[in-house]
């Protein structure tokens, strides 16, 4: 269990810490459990669809390394340190590549701080997407990311926790113009299955228990990449994306609720 701080509100529930209890994770709160336990009686298969989350971010950070040469990558809203991190999978191809963390929970600075000391090419900001222009021009990003270079810029499971009124739509187009040709943006969102009630449910979850939440349709998510060559297989289930090993049922819960895709910026 996580040890409370005065700096860190435990009172609270985040994105990251609930996360964090999906995932099997000990560095979270009650209030989080609470969110996390409350959601699961609404979609039991919510952490399978973590691990989904988790499996789709380390696939597409390999192929980015290995086969595109991206040696830098900005992760956006990425949580807590967990079981093999963008930076260990990007550096497991290229021990020089850049990585920068971004969350807006401090809980997440605190442990990457600890996980990273000896790791000159990684940092760890504290800072809020919802002011992408601010957190483009920290140092301690422009300190590791060269923006005059292609590099990945990584939404995985994070704009489905900003409503319509915060304007994800302005937030992806600042960070869109930030990124050079040659670039990549990777996104992966909670999808909305038609009018099936555990969407309904817990897209109402989220909005009452982390006072932010929205679930959206693929169409919608596709704009996000607009001016982006999106690759193939597309927008589409996570475990469907170039997957290891084949999808034996592709109608589940679990593989259909969320969608990710990466894209390539001309």
């Amino acid at each position: 269990m996580a040890e409370s701080s005065p700096q860190i509100p435990t009172g609270v529930p985040t994105a990251a810490r609930v996360y964090d209890v999906m995932l099997g994770g000990k560095d979270n709160y009650a209030v989080d459990r609470t969110v996390a336990e409350a959601s699961l009686a609404i979609m039991p298969e919510l952490r399978d669809i973590a691990l989904h989350n988790r499996a789709i971010l380390h696939r597409v950070v390999r192929y980015l390394a290995a086969e595109e040469g991206i040696t830098q990558f900005l992760d956006l809203g990425s949580g807590l340190p967990t079981v093999r991190n963008t930076h260990e999978v990007a550096q497991e191809v290229n021990p020089q590549a850049h990585v920068v963390y971004v969350d807006i929970d401090p809980i997440v600075l605190a442990h990457g701080r600890a996980i990273l000391a000896d790791n000159a090419n990684t940092t760890v900001v504290t800072a809020d997407i919802r002011r992408p222009a601010e957190l483009l021009g920290r140092p301690e990003v422009r300190a590791l990311i060269d923006f005059e270079q292609p590099v990945c810029v990584m939404l995985v499971g994070i704009l489905h926790h900003l409503g319509d009124e915060e304007n994800p739509g302005q937030i992806v187009q600042v960070l869109r113009d930030a990124m050079p040709s040659g670039s990549f943006f990777f996104i992966t969102n909670f999808t909305r299955l038609g009018d099936a009630p555990e969407s309904v449910a817990l897209e109402k979850q989220l909005l009452e228990q982390l006072g932010t939440g929205r679930v959206r349709t693929p169409a919608e998510l596709a704009t996000f990449f607009d001016g982006f060559e999106i690759l193939p297989p597309g927008l589409v289930p996570l475990p469907l994306w170039r997957p290891d090993e084949p999808v034996l049922d592709a109608s589940t819960v679990d593989v259909r609720f969320m969608t990710g895709g990466v894209g390539r910026k001309p």
